[in-house]
């Protein structure tokens, strides 16, 4: 069975991450697979809107650690940046249905979908910070560009998690809904919106996110940076060993390099 599930039917296409077993954490391969179904969903004419959701009780545990070591993304091409890039290039309404932990790019990357529906069960989590990361998927700038600030700090420098109800106050997901009634709920904007002229909707997307693309391309190519910079860095070795170790990491020791002047 594959990691990633589609189905087209009456205009929806159907993207289930398939990888309960595993958390629906993403591989490199699975990002660009889940980049060419963008891709091709976006030239495809029969496709009106795309439903997005995974299997199990997790909606993803973010990168798979263990696939995401062997090959860090880099400042240039990667299959995350496909994936980022196909969001940026997508017109038609995403709508997502959320369900238990949405970790690191499993939450970042909802930054980019038109209506995000979190079950009551919903627990989000920006660690990056924790793996001595910074964000990415654009969300430097959508997320504090969203909620501001300040909450953007206290999501992202202390790294904590939060329920869909928080998600739902700083308007990171559209609804809480009972979990029994996710999928339902989301089936049915989506099959709304599949019912709307296609050209005004895309249309107006559009104009919901004139400037936005260009910002987020912006801040991509920042966060692309310093990600690989980060995540080669001996803070991070000593981050990602504490967690495989299960230990508690000890950054103290470690010298903090002082940003030239």
């Amino acid at each position: 069975m594959s990691d990633i599930v589609t189905e087209r039917s009456s205009g929806i296409l159907r993207v289930e991450v398939n990888r309960a077993d595993k958390k629906n954490a993403l591989t490199a391969a699975m990002y660009t697979r889940l980049a060419d179904i963008f891709n091709a969903a976006a030239e495809d004419e029969e496709t009106r809107v795309v439903l997005w959701h995974a299997a199990g009780d997790t909606f993803s545990a973010g990168n798979d650690l263990g696939d995401f070591l062997k090959n860090p993304p880099g400042p240039g091409d990667s299959p995350q940046r496909s994936l980022m890039n196909a969001f940026i290039g997508f017109e038609k309404p995403i709508v997502v249905a959320v369900q238990g932990a949405a970790i690191g790019g499993g939450t970042t990357m909802l930054t980019h979908c038109d209506f995000v529906y979190a079950g009551e069960s919903a627990r989000f989590q920006l660690p990056f910070i924790n793996l001595a990361l910074v964000p990415e998927f654009g969300s430097s700038y959508s997320l504090p560009a969203r909620v501001g600030h300040l909450r953007a700090a206290e999501l992202y420098l202390l790294g904590e998690p939060f329920g869909a109800a928080r998600a739902a106050e700083l308007g990171l997901v559209t609804r809480m809904v009972p979990d029994q009634e996710l999928f339902a709920t989301a089936m049915a904007t989506a099959q709304k919106l599949a019912a709307k002229p296609g050209g005004a909707l895309r249309a107006s997307k559009r104009l919901l996110k004139q400037g936005f693309a260009d910002q987020v391309k912006a801040a991509i190519q920042v966060e692309m940076q310093e990600f690989s910079e980060r995540v080669r860095s001996a803070e991070a070795k000593e981050a990602l060993s504490a967690f495989l170790e299960k230990r508690p990491p000890n950054f103290t020791k470690i010298a903090t390099p002082v940003a030239a002047e």
